[in-house]
């Protein structure tokens, strides 16, 4: 272990890795803003729902718009490396507290990208081809820890795999659900679209993407498979991309990749962009090493250690909880779980009092389309919106409101049934890490993972 801590490789790959990786969130953001999506998914709804011990975190009202600015100006200072380190802290904590402010919005690859930004405040991904190494000769190393650039790829392949083991279950193997329902709705797309109406499609897709997800991370880490399996990110992605709207994390996902590929394909890609800019040579491929100073080394090594240990262990906590995972969600979040299954709900509330005012609430007068879509499979999310509708009716002249709820789930094809019992008071119930005991059973079986 001393020894593999002290070998040291080409700045390169991570240098690239920053740059790419930079430049695709600061395109991100520009996106989501131009799409008109901060005012739709961020002004505009009337109330939020924010993850339980972040309740703090909140939309800004049209500051919000300030917040991505933030965002996408420190992504693309990273992408440069210019004032790195400062730029590096504000992209992780902008990226995150937008990610955090609802839990509506929530999809795996957000987390992914807080994580990597994470890691990146403490990596020396500036010390070759970056602005800061251009004005900083004592900044300027060509060789780096090795450790630097097998931590970015740990996390991908740590990525893959816990989605691979996620799979490993009767509904995504032996039923090819929720494939089976998903891919019909896509014959529309041109050559594939015939295919998808049948079912050996769902079958044969749902177990490539389970063995491609198993085992494309040590395939990209192996020199001989690499090419090979960076083709299939490449067409893996392109095909998720081409069938279901999740954004950039297709293009993320494949340039991260790259940084499986060794020092000369980096520092190739380096030279080219450099001889374009008409930059100079020492700038862009210096000598030397780079040494963190002081007592940073042991510093960002234990942060390391623990944020690895943390990443193998918290996936794995919904085993705390008894129900079945998919229906009760409680451990399902933050755990690589990427598009398994397919819930359909509705929800109906009804506030009364002891007085005898009996209201039954019409979703929408106070939740988005999409936050009540969500909101209405989610048992934590029906909680929180039990208590906001609670707070407005207390406000409104309800004393001591009651509310209550019919909620309908269907979970991959079966028939729906009630998450939440009718007769359950939600007001008085509280949000904590402990199994949601009001969740009705589920009283069916996934076998597996």
């Amino acid at each position: 272990m001393r020894a593999y801590l002290q070998k040291y490789t080409s700045a390169a790959p991570l240098a690239v890795f920053r740059a790419l990786f930079g430049l695709m969130l600061a395109i991100s953001t520009v996106r989501f803003v131009a799409l008109g999506w901060v005012q739709e998914l961020y002004i505009s709804p009337r109330f939020f729902f924010p993850f339980y011990g972040f309740e703090f975190v909140k939309p800004l009202g049209e500051w919000t718009y300030l917040l991505f600015a933030i965002c996408g100006i420190s992504a693309l200072l990273v992408a440069i490396g210019w004032h790195y380190r400062v730029a590096a802290v504000v992209l992780f904590m902008s990226f995150t507290y937008i990610e955090l402010m609802d839990k509506t919005t929530y999809l795996n690859h957000y987390y992914f990208v807080s994580l990597l930004c994470f890691l990146l405040m403490f990596l020396p991904a500036h010390a070759a081809f970056s602005v800061d190494a251009r004005r900083n000769a004592r900044l300027r190393a060509g060789q780096i820890p090795a450790w630097c650039i097998d931590a970015l790829r740990v996390l991908v392949c740590m990525l893959y795999a816990y989605a691979g083991i996620a799979k490993l279950n009767s509904d995504w193997l032996l039923e090819a659900l929720p494939l089976r329902i998903w891919l019909p709705a896509k014959n529309d797309v041109p050559i594939l679209g015939p295919l998808f109406n049948h079912v050996e499609t769902a079958y044969a897709f749902s177990w490539i993407g389970c063995i491609y997800d198993l085992s494309v991370g040590f395939l990209l880490w192996n020199r001989r498979t690499r090419p090979f399996a960076y083709a299939s990110v490449v067409v893996f992605h392109l095909l998720t991309s081409l069938l279901f709207p999740i954004g950039m994390f297709p293009y993320v996902m494949i340039v991260t990749a790259l940084i499986f590929f060794p020092a000369a394909f980096h520092q190739k890609i380096i030279d080219r962009v450099s001889s374009a800019l008409k930059l100079r040579r020492e700038h862009i491929s210096p000598g030397g090493r780079y040494y963190f100073p002081g007592l940073a080394l042991p510093m960002v090594q234990g942060i390391f250690v623990l944020f690895f240990v943390f990443q193998i262990i918290f996936p794995f906590r919904y085993l705390l909880y008894s129900d079945e995972l998919f229906w009760t969600e409680e451990g399902y979040r933050f755990s690589w779980r990427v598009m398994l299954m397919e819930k359909a709900g509705y929800t109906q509330f009804t506030v009364t009092d002891a007085t005898g005012k009996r209201q039954v609430v019409n979703n929408n007068d106070f939740l988005t389309r999409l936050q009540e879509k969500m909101m209405s499979t989610q048992p934590d999310m029906i909680l929180q919106y039990a208590h906001i509708l609670r707070d407005h009716y207390a406000a409104h002249g309800f004393t001591a409101p009651q509310v209550y709820v019919d909620s309908y789930v269907a979970l991959n094809g079966r028939t729906g049934k009630p998450l939440v019992a009718p007769d359950l008071d939600l007001a008085k119930e509280s949000e904590s890490f402990r199994h949601k005991s009001w969740i009705t059973p589920f009283k069916d079986e996934i076998k597996g993972l």
